[in-house]
Parts: C-alpha cells; structure tokens; sequence
C-alpha cells in the first residue's frame, strides 16, 4: 500500500543511488609555484574552486613562478591540467611594452613633426598676407610717362 492517499495503488517512490564517485576531494585542485630564486621551496595551493584555481595560477604567473595546476583524480592520484611558464610571459609582456613605448615615442615625434609643418605652412600664409596688406596701403607709384603729354589711349567717354 502507498501513503498516497490520492493514488494508493501506486507503487511507492524509491530513489535510486548516485552512480558518481563517491571518493573524496575528486574536485581538488592543486597549484605549485616554484620560482627561480627559492626552486627549493615551491608554493602550493590546494583548493575545490576551479575559478580560485585559475586566479591563483594567475597570479603565481604574474610574479613570475613556473606554475603547475593539477586535478585530483581520486585516491591519492594527480593529474596535470596545465602548466604555466611565468618568467617566459614577463619577458614576453616586456618586449611588447617595450614595442608599444617606442611605437608610441614615434607616434609622438610623428605628430610634432606634423604640428611644426603645419605652424610653418601657417606662419608663411601670415607673412604672404601682410606683405599683400603692405603693399595695399602704399600709395600708387607714379608710372614713367617717358615725355609724353597725352595718354597712350583715351576712354570711349573722353573722346
């Protein structure tokens, strides 16, 4: 009979077994970090979160330590999921801070060098117009009539 009393001729709910592994700590991770000047005295950091165990890794790269990160597979048994060459990425991230310094000292020197042409395009338009503005205010120059009294043509008007 079932306590049901809606259905009581149902048969009554059993569950079944978990068919995972029931070992412990078959979630762990662990992070070792061994740098160059102590390779003696590795750093390890056991932890369940996988994204601690990223963080961590991380950081351990970032200041410079090859960094091993292994899971554990129950009964004692580790397994590598990936290592991390720390002092290889500085190295590489300063060769490319490096490139973008001098990338950038060039963009620099480009962009003055531009502005100094520009300034010179600009100062020689200004001479170019007061020379015109000086010009314009003289007074006109008499022109040699060479002796002659009467003008070389005369307008229709004056005919």
């Amino acid at each position: 009979m079932n306590r049901n009393k809606r259905n009581p001729d149902r048969a009554p709910h059993r569950r079944r077994a978990t068919a995972g592994n029931s070992t412990k700590n078959i979630r762990g991770y662990r992070i070792t970090g061994s740098w160059d000047q102590r390779p003696e005295r590795p750093a390890v950091k056991p932890t369940q979160d996988r994204k601690a165990m990223r963080r961590i890794a991380r950081d351990m790269a970032e200041r410079g330590a090859y960094v091993i990160v292994e899971q554990h597979c129950g009964y004692g048994r580790w397994e590598t999921l990936y290592e991390v060459n720390g002092p290889a990425l500085l190295a590489e991230q300063r060769v490319t801070e490096q490139a973008q310094r001098v990338a950038a000292e060039q963009a620099a020197r480009a962009a003055a060098e531009a502005e100094r042409a520009r300034l010179a395009v600009e100062q020689r338009a200004e001479r170019q117009l007061a020379a015109l503005a000086r010009l314009m205010v003289r007074p006109p120059v008499a022109r040699g009539a060479y002796g002659r009294r009467e003008a070389r043509h005369v307008t229709g008007a004056q005919r």
